[in-house]
């Protein structure tokens, strides 16, 4: 029987042999002097007494006053028994009021810690646990120092659950006066591969999960402030959570957005993202872009994306016929299987055996009458958005892929997007079907795996800057460019476009795959995708 551990858990699935442990006073509502009872263990560097003007359950909390920087005499605990086969959810929660001392939940040894910069609020932390045999375990807190500790901090305590005696199973809800993030994992068949780890732009870590049960779904609360995160999930087998051994999956969401999502990796897979506004008033440094881009030094917002279609804006257009040429050296599945095949992102299964096997040439199309017939050149950019066959868009290879002729057609000119209801999925799980709601637009979209979302996002920006001269006349030219164009050269997408291409950038940064293609496009036709070779021009131009 595996255990599992999720941290700072709002919600938690219960599994059939859960049990309720007897964890006394831990309301602390009661006490004798400064001593609550049950808490038998309390050492020389922190200092407990009773609060009534900080209480998250109940009408008192622990006040605990951390007085030494030393970490063998901050542990607050006691003793409770446990079960062989049980397993017990155990969750407290922490109110820090400078920031400069952590707490570490403690459960039979130590597990995770609590974000001390999230100050002057509730926080949870929790660890489920599964007993090996029946024994007296020992479970509470201790206390670490960090950067700018003075020597005397205050950190309150409370409900720390289950309670004896107060009927609590799973743990109340924690109000979050931040954002809360939200993610819903569905492991498969070999659960004890997967791990999952949130951290922040400093590097802590605040979240993560690890020995999960099969085939479960999990459903975890974050509650995170506004700055950077990285969230990575891993597979130690190297085979991701699908498809291969059931039909694993996870989905990172907050504010109706989706930060990560997917199931079909590798090793490991990591998303980057933000929460609010980190910007500030006072102007960014300019990125610094190298010879290529050195006309575009010093400059930001659309004044730098003006610079970058100055350089990129004079490529040598080959004709439609030469991308052939193109997609058998730059289409090779050199990454994945890396067996020299078409690589066609409509139906590359990034772990497994795909479907369609194209070979280079000899598969091109062609008549189509299902997927895996054959592979044509897909305008990622539809070509009706930008008039039909007109030069140089119709054979910038920037924009331009190789792909499964069957799924091609059924892309057809809609807009890329997120889907709610599929009505067409292929092999490797590209939908086609109405937006999910919440998206900000309302019809049919297109929508590509999570492993190639960033490629298309910043084939997306490329196009808004190499063809800023004209781009902003596209609009009208079909209903689905008007859905997508907001007859701009500046911003050039709608709201929701913009959005979520910003998100997929963020969400699926540079491969080796697309770094290496886009060497290829330039000297195909002599010039870059910026976007490729630097990622954070997206946020100078478009900002967060």
């Amino acid at each position: 029987m595996l255990n599992r551990i999720m941290t700072l858990s709002a919600v938690a699935l219960l599994t059939s042999n859960c049990a309720l442990a007897q964890v006394a006073n831990g309301d602390f509502e009661l006490w004798n002097g400064n001593q609550p009872d049950g808490w038998s263990v309390i050492d020389s560097g922190i200092s407990v007494s009773p609060s009534s003007t900080q209480a998250q359950s109940g009408s008192l909390a622990a006040e605990v006053t951390v007085n030494t920087g030393s970490q063998s005499n901050t542990d607050f605990l006691q003793t409770i028994r446990v079960e062989q086969g049980k397993t017990y959810h155990f969750a407290v929660s922490l109110f820090h009021t400078e920031g400069h001392v952590k707490a570490r939940l403690y459960v039979d040894g130590y597990q995770l810690y609590s974000a001390p910069s999230k100050t002057n609020q509730w926080q949870e932390i929790s660890h489920t646990y599964t007993a090996t045999s029946t024994k007296d375990i020992r479970v509470g807190l201790r206390f670490y120092d960090v950067s700018g500790f003075d020597g005397s901090e205050v950190v309150y305590v409370d409900n720390f659950r289950p309670a004896e005696n107060s009927g609590n199973t799973t743990p109340p809800p924690v109000s979050c006066k931040d954002t809360t993030a939200t993610l819903t994992l569905v492991t498969d068949q070999y659960a004890s591969e997967t791990t999952w780890l949130l951290t922040n732009k400093a590097g802590e870590n605040l979240f993560e999960g690890k020995n999960l049960d099969n085939s479960t779904t999990y459903t975890k609360e974050m509650c995170l402030t506004d700055g950077d995160y990285t969230f990575k999930i891993n597979d130690s087998y190297g085979d991701g959570i699908c498809c291969s051994s059931g039909n694993g999956s996870f989905k990172l969401e907050a504010e109706g957005k989706t930060l990560a999502s997917g199931g079909e990796f590798h090793d490991s897979q990591s998303f980057n993202f933000t929460i609010g506004d980190t910007s500030t008033t006072t102007p960014t440094e300019p990125p610094v872009v190298g010879d290529y881009y050195k006309a575009a030094e010093g400059k930001n917002g659309f004044a730098l994306k003006t610079a970058l279609y100055n350089i990129i804006n004079n490529h040598n257009s080959r004709g439609y016929g030469a991308i052939w040429d193109l997609a058998k050296v730059a289409d090779l599945d050199l990454y994945y299987e890396k067996d020299g095949s078409i690589l066609d992102m409509y139906s590359e299964k990034p772990s497994g055996t795909d479907m369609p096997h194209f070979t280079k040439v000899s598969d091109q199309c062609g008549q189509y009458k299902r997927e895996g017939d054959c592979y044509n050149r897909e305008h990622s950019f539809p070509k009706s958005w930008f008039g039909g066959k007109v030069e140089p868009m119709n054979s910038d290879g920037h924009h331009l892929f190789a792909t499964d002729g069957y799924v091609n057609s059924k892309r057809s000119n809609w807009p890329f997007g997120e889907v709610g209801s599929a009505s067409y999925t292929s092999s490797n799980g590209s939908k086609l079907g109405a937006a999910r709601a919440g998206l900000g637009y309302s019809g049919t979209v297109f929508e590509p795996i999570d492993e190639f979302k960033g490629d298309f996002a910043r084939a997306y920006f490329y196009m808004a800057t190499r063809y800023e001269n004209e781009i902003a006349s596209w609009e009208g030219n079909s209903a689905n460019s008007d859905a997508v164009l907001d007859g701009t050269n500046s911003t050039v997408f709608e709201p929701w476009m913009l959005n979520m291409l910003k998100r997929w950038h963020q969400n699926d940064p540079v491969s080796q795959k697309e770094i290496d293609r886009n060497q290829a496009v330039f000297e195909f036709q002599g010039n870059r995708n910026p976007f490729i070779d630097h990622p954070e021009l997206v946020n100078a131009i478009w900002g967060n």
